[in-house]
């Protein structure tokens, strides 16, 4: 990634950008993300991630068996396509993740074609990820969840919460009206952890990467995601239309949306998949969400090493909805003092503290 920031960062449709004047306040962030690409600390965070993602999928598939909606989540694979890349290259990639363990198959345009018929002329190769899986709608597989925790007993409370206190053995949630109090806590608020763990004394170096999706519709839908390797976007088939995704901005949390970001992605989109139509209202096609990063990559899990009643949960970048199963495995069994099956050090929140 490093040799090519240069050329995303100049290119108005790269996949990365930085804000102007939000580049001094990232200085410190992306020095320390640096760090982490020296080999063996990559290395051994590679190995950690992997340790997440092996179960990933597996998870979901419990969890929705208990929520009984299997039906949202879709095992066809997912592909990354290739444009102007040669054999060799596509060759080395494919080769690259296999070294990982990662199952795919390289396909040339011919059995590209009977896979997944639709794709732009101009994609030459693809790599076909075998175990993939997406939901076809996040939306309604959070209302689906939200609906078996309830029928379990637990109770949603809304609340701006403006911080964190501890009496004695009780926490102490403040709002602008009665304190919640609570024996335990998990902190599990994205990129506004950051401020709640400020509170009890935990410094971490979370920023985020704003992400943008614009929303088409298409007569032929793909059956499954694709990814462009040279364009670094991402389009997944949805029930409320075909989704293009994958920019990344850094810009902070106050800053208002750049949806120039957005429809950069239709363009982006049409040149992979030409069969779309531009016909959703301006409030479904774009949206901004604001995706939780650490620089080592990794997430925060599992008990706080000062506050043996607090637990954390966030940090996730770009896998938050891939790691979520199996992140609220891990920690459920951390809060019921059962060993983990994944070993929770490298997550810890002591390796910021």
């Amino acid at each position: 990634m490093l040799p090519q920031l240069p050329g995303m960062l100049l290119n108005p449709k790269g996949a990365l950008r930085i804000s102007p004047s939000y580049l001094p306040k990232s200085i410190p962030w992306f020095m320390r993300f640096v760090a982490n690409m020296r080999p063996a600390v990559f290395k051994r965070n590679t190995v950690s991630l992997r340790a997440l993602n092996e179960g990933a999928l597996e998870a979901w598939e419990r969890l929705l068996a208990q929520a009984d909606c299997q039906a949202l989540l879709h095992r066809r694979g997912s592909l990354l396509t290739f444009e102007s890349s040669s054999r060799e290259a596509v060759r080395a990639t494919q080769t690259m993740y296999q070294s990982e363990g990662v199952e795919l198959v390289l396909l040339e345009r011919e059995a590209l074609d009977e896979l997944q018929p639709g794709l732009h002329p101009n994609i030459t190769h693809a790599l076909h990820f075998t175990r993939g899986g997406h939901t076809s709608s996040p939306y309604q597989l959070s209302q689906a969840l939200y609906q078996y925790a309830s029928a379990l007993g637990v109770v949603f409370v809304q609340a701006q919460i403006e911080g964190i206190r501890q009496q004695g053995e009780q926490l102490q949630l403040l709002t602008a009206g009665q304190p919640l109090s609570a024996d335990r806590l998990v902190i599990c608020t994205g990129v506004f952890s950051k401020s709640l763990c400020r509170d009890l004394g935990y410094r971490v170096p979370l920023d985020t990467e704003r992400g943008y999706h614009y929303m088409v519709s298409s007569r032929n839908m793909p059956a499954m995601p694709v990814v462009s390797f040279e364009k670094k976007f991402i389009l997944t088939p949805m029930s409320e239309g075909l989704r293009f995704a994958g920019t990344v901005e850094f810009a902070g949390l106050k800053q208002a949306p750049n949806y120039q970001r957005a429809d950069m992605l239709k363009q982006l989109g049409e040149s992979i998949w030409p069969d779309i139509r531009d016909d959703k209202s301006e409030a479904e096609k774009r949206w901004i969400g604001f995706r939780p990063k650490l620089p080592d990559s990794l997430p925060i899990i599992g008990k706080a090493p000062r506050h043996h009643r607090v637990f954390f949960n966030f940090g996730h970048q770009h896998l938050g909805l891939t790691l979520a199963a199996i992140s609220a495995e891990l920690l459920a069994d951390e809060l019921l003092a059962t060993k983990p099956a994944v070993n929770l050090t490298p997550y810890s929140i002591a390796r910021f503290n």
